[in-house]
């Protein structure tokens, strides 16, 4: 067990801003001794798990992390359906569309759906968010009463921007609103100059949830742009709902 999770540590090095490692940056991260840093990333690599980039002594993901990626989305009818309405949704209005999921306090875009605007907010994929800082995190909040969101975060909350709700009143708050309209929105809250539109829908019989969402430079959306997007989002998660069963922040 301690090789699998040593081998699962490395692999949650990697994200937005870690693309690769070498054994130096193993070290760093993790704080083992360096030749146990050097056979693990050679065990991994022997494994599929990782792969060397070219001929450096760089380590990047393998191939066998991407077929897992893929079976785990073939593998969810929830997201597999919210991925066809966000793509779709993405197309209609020129701008970027995500599914992200719930990870502890997180959350984290498990697709992503580029715009084809000139000026369009870039992919987040592997990015972390944290979930009460977040328009996509309080959709999918907004889905848990505020007994069991209040649990999760015993010790209150540290707010990521002065944009984000400052204490866990203000939080129930942003999430009794997102619960009366379905939607929940994030103004400049993770990046300067971007907006965030997310609804969140829950998979009936597996209890699954995922936050469907547009983001979009704030200069460019006018407030029937904004409306028009909500739109297509609340139509979008009633029709994976259609299928699926399940609930909305709103069918609670």
């Amino acid at each position: 067990m301690s090789i699998l999770n040593s081998a699962a540590n490395v692999l949650r090095c990697f994200g937005a801003d870690c693309t690769e490692l070498t054994v130096m940056d193993t070290v760093e991260r993790l704080g083992i001794p360096k030749s146990n840093a050097s056979r693990l990333l050679r065990a991994m690599r022997d494994a599929g798990m990782l792969e060397t980039i070219g001929k450096t002594k760089r380590y990047r993901p393998g191939v066998l992390v991407l077929d897992a990626a893929i079976s785990y989305r073939r593998s969810s009818s929830l997201v597999e359906r919210a991925a066809e309405v966000v793509a779709r949704i993405s197309a209609q209005t020129g701008h970027t569309g995500y599914v992200s999921k719930l990870i502890g306090t997180e959350i984290a875009a498990v697709t992503d759906h580029p715009g084809t605007h000139a000026l369009r907010v870039v992919s987040n994929i592997g990015r972390r968010l944290t979930a009460h800082g977040s328009g996509t995190g309080r959709a999918l909040l907004a889905l848990k009463s505020d007994a069991e969101v209040r649990a999760m975060f015993p010790d209150g909350i540290v707010p990521p921007s002065d944009l984000s709700p400052q204490t866990l009143d203000e939080l129930f708050e942003r999430l009794t609103e997102v619960r009366r309209t379905g939607v929940a929105f994030s103004g400049q809250e993770s990046t300067r100059g971007v907006d965030a539109l997310s609804v969140a829908v829950e998979d009936a019989e597996t209890g699954e949830a995922v936050a469907l969402c547009i983001v979009y430079p704030a200069a460019l959306a006018s407030a029937e742009d904004r409306t028009t997007i909500e739109t297509l989002l609340l139509d979008g998660a009633a029709e994976v709902t259609g299928v699926l069963g399940g609930r909305t922040p709103r069918k609670r």
